[in-house]
């Protein structure tokens, strides 16, 4: 059998390398003489830089850069063979590694100082990977870097955090990069929030920025006051909007397009290609719910082999209650790698071992069925 592998990462455990290699092992110790072709996944969040790496090359670009807080970082962006350059804004500004300070004085200049570099460099095509960012200025720290300027009723500059522009009166965009209107700029993620409001980009991802309940108001009425100055209150409606603390409104502003980032991934990987010649695909995640259905990898990976009449599993960590049985329905069978009650840190430490065996068992069911 011709078996293609394409998972998404377990987050906190391992890579969507990693994850494929496991899941490889394990398939060829039911089938010695399979086909596998490996298509690692990610959905624009932490990772999507390496997959990308692992699967179409390219080279990479360093910079020192200023993070969240203003400090000097080191961060690389990756150069793709088909001149796409793709930034991944956790390598700025990540979650994971929130810088000491306040909240709502972080700012995502260090973003735009990537992208200026890659247009430096001649890059006509900028991709952002809008996943796992810690700040929530709606991008005025990138639009800062490529020549916004943001004052107040007295004509002084300020800061571009959601605390530095609370008494923001008049926004300048004419000194914006000219080289950006000569540019395509794609924003990868699979958030569909909009910008402000009650399901916008403070109220529902401000908390695990570390905003309180007060600050999520406060940073909510300053991304209102800074689309409708920037003449970018219609933007700031549309789907994505509120990805990456509001940087995906900045990116819509500088005329960017939004895309599913688990199909741009897909797409510069070849993965609707490379489905057409397999027998099987398998997919995973670190935990599978309905959630995984609004773009996640799994979700697009499935939808593409659907498309070329494939069937597709889900091999996840966990596979959490599916009462209405949309996910199951998505997949050729949904499996959790947890055979019995296991503690989390035990589960994540022996996730290469669970995968492989999963897989085995899996494909010698697959086989003994085609078999008979």
């Amino acid at each position: 059998m011709h078996w293609l592998i394409a998972p998404d990462s377990f987050k906190g455990s391992l890579p969507a390398a990693r994850v494929a290699a496991a899941m490889a092992a394990g398939l060829r110790r039911a089938d010695a003489q399979a086909r596998l072709t490996l298509k690692p996944m990610a959905d624009g969040g932490e990772g999507t830089l390496d997959v990308l790496h692992s699967v179409s090359g390219g080279f990479w670009r360093e910079c020192v850069v200023h993070d969240a807080a203003g400090q000097a970082r080191t961060a690389a962006y990756l150069c793709l063979p088909d001149g796409c350059c793709v930034i991944e804004v956790a390598q700025v500004v990540p979650l994971a590694d929130v810088p000491p300070g306040p909240a709502l004085e972080r700012s995502s200049f260090g973003v735009g100082e990537l992208m200026l570099d890659a247009l430096d460099q001649g890059a006509t095509h900028l991709a952002l990977a809008l996943g796992g960012s810690s700040t929530n200025d709606g991008g005025a720290g990138l639009l800062l870097a490529l020549g916004a300027r943001f004052v107040d009723a007295q004509g002084e500059l300020l800061r571009p955090s959601p605390a530095g522009l609370t008494d923001l009166a008049h926004v300048d965009l004419s000194a914006l990069d000219q080289r950006l209107a000569s540019t395509r700029i794609e924003l990868w993620s699979d958030v569909d929030h909009p910008l402000c409001g009650g399901q916008g980009a403070s109220a529902v991802f401000g908390a695990q920025k570390g905003l309180t309940a007060a600050e999520q108001l406060a940073a909510d009425k300053v991304l209102q006051r800074l689309a409708v100055l920037a003449g970018g209150d219609a933007l700031a409606q549309q789907a994505g909007a509120g990805a990456a603390g509001g940087m995906g409104w900045a990116l819509l502003l500088l005329g960017g397009q939004r895309i599913s980032g688990a199909q741009a991934v897909a797409d510069h990987t070849g993965l609707a290609a490379a489905l057409r010649e397999a027998d099987w695909v398998l997919t995973g995640e670190g935990a599978s719910d309905e959630q995984t259905l609004s773009g996640k990898a799994p979700f697009v990976v499935a939808q593409l082999a659907r498309a070329a009449g494939v069937p597709v599993s889900l091999l996840s960590g966990a596979i959490r209650p599916d009462p209405a049985g949309r996910l199951a329905a998505s997949f050729d069978g949904c499996f959790s790698l947890c055979s019995g009650p296991m503690p989390l840190s035990a589960a994540m430490g022996q996730a290469p071992a669970l995968l492989e065996q999963a897989c085995e068992q899996l494909a010698r069911t697959v086989l003994r069925a085609r078999r008979a």
